[in-house]
């Protein structure tokens, strides 16, 4: 079922058009441009999904690479279940030390 737009977050709409990082319950994270949501999906595009099950790489290490090095694009677009979401952070506010 899908929620009505007074009912979805503001704080999503905010990231609406931003670069984010999509933490998951799994062992994967997305990279990409947010486009749109509902109740059930988010939507990227120019997105990086990636496995850390086949990288030696952790999941900080890889995010800040990603920000320093610029995302790894392997989707042209992809829709991700809200109910696999842990986090989503706007990719500028990475800190780079």
């Amino acid at each position: 079922m899908l929620m009505e737009p007074s009912e979805l977050s503001p704080l999503l709409e905010s990231l609406l058009g931003k670069i984010v990082i999509v933490d998951l319950i799994s062992s994967y994270v997305c990279l990409g441009t947010f486009v749109t949501y509902d109740a059930q999906f988010l939507e990227l595009h120019d997105a990086d999904l990636h496995d850390f099950r086949d990288s030696p790489a952790t999941r900080e290490v890889y995010v800040h690479d990603s920000v320093r090095l610029g995302i790894r694009r392997n989707r042209a677009r992809i829709l991700i279940r809200s109910a696999e979401i842990v986090a989503i952070t706007r990719f500028d506010d990475i800190a780079i030390f």
